[in-house]
């Protein structure tokens, strides 16, 4: 991860999530999209936007959600640095554990193609480089956001650290995401009851500190992230939420919308 990409950002955002219950948020039809904005000289912009489909599949003869996500530059910025980028996620619907995980990028005329599998049985991901030993229930990129989105946060007290590992680049990191309690965010596209969270970031990405991001999540059953606010190496990224569809729980979190 040497480049800072719209759909990148997002997702090593997101991916800082605890891994937890059995029981989907989420169902087939699902449709998440998401406005970044930058700021790098004390105006933010609108620099783009990732969208994130679910739908419900077979893979190898097995019931899994299939996960897309899409992020691109508005197209006025393409000609500074042109982003299209679409990564995949196949997980199990019982367990929500990921089997194959697919990256297939565009940026700035940077192209790559990588396809990730994991194989449950014997702990291992097998990438084009070869095969890696991971630990037990191991998230993808994306696979994470959506396993995690099942947590009891009820179940933790402000000041939790709540562990998890994931598969990145060829290597297994060990996280943890803080729990800061909840409270009311106000975003680009309305106002959220929301559960504020604070992750340990990966070193060496895009990010200006480790511990100083933030991002709030909907307190209700989507636990779908509403707001994203980070210093990066240049400037400052926030992430808002502006549409939904087809949810699987009634968004009861919203106290205004835009």
């Amino acid at each position: 991860m040497k480049k800072f990409t719209i759909i990148t950002a997002l997702l090593i955002i997101l991916q800082y999530m605890p891994s937890a219950a059995q029981e989907a948020a989420f169902k087939h039809g699902e449709k998440i999209t998401y406005t970044v904005f930058y700021n790098v000289i004390g105006i933010y912009i609108n620099a783009g936007t990732a969208t994130f489909t679910t739908s419900l599949e077979q893979y190898n003869n097995n019931n899994v959600y299939h996960v897309v996500g899409e992020g691109s530059t508005n197209s006025k910025y393409d000609w500074i640095f042109k982003v299209r980028d679409r990564y995949e996620s196949y997980f199990n619907t019982g367990d929500l554990q990921s089997v194959k995980f697919i990256r297939n990028i565009n940026e700035g005329g940077y192209k790559k193609y990588e396809e990730v599998s994991f194989n449950q049985q014997t702990n291992t991901a097998i990438t084009p480089d070869g095969v890696y030993k991971v630990p037990a229930k191991v998230q993808d990129l994306i696979n994470a956001i959506y396993y995690a989105r099942n947590i009891d946060y009820n179940a933790h007290k402000p000041g939790d650290k709540i562990e998890f590992s994931m598969f990145l680049d060829n290597k297994v990191y060990d996280l943890y995401i803080k729990y800061l309690g909840k409270e009311t965010v106000k975003t680009r596209y309305g106002k959220y009851n929301a559960i504020k969270l604070s992750p340990l970031l990966i070193k060496g990405t895009v990010f200006k500190d480790d511990d100083k991001m933030t991002l709030w999540v909907t307190d209700d059953s989507n636990h779908i992230p509403v707001r994203v606010q980070s210093p990066i190496s240049v400037g400052t990224i926030k992430i808002d939420l502006k549409d939904v569809q087809n949810l699987k729980y009634p968004m009861e979190s919203v106290v205004v919308k835009d």
